[in-house]
């Protein structure tokens, strides 16, 4: 079985001071993380926004 993977936007404070956390697979967390980066923070969808955002994944405890 894969590794989960998570993101939690209150690690990165922003002006919205957003509290979503994401857990799944790594293909979907990654997805959906971009997703809501330019939906809910006005990121720009692009190569490079995919890596930071794959780059600041962490395993999740199962």
């Amino acid at each position: 079985m894969a590794t989960r993977k998570s993101i939690d936007c209150r690690d990165y404070p922003s002006e919205k001071t957003c509290s979503l956390k994401i857990s799944g697979t790594e293909e979907e967390v990654l997805d959906a993380a971009v997703q809501h980066a330019v939906s809910a923070h006005g990121h720009e969808n692009s190569a490079e926004l995919r890596g930071e955002i794959r780059s600041l994944l962490k395993d999740e405890a199962e």
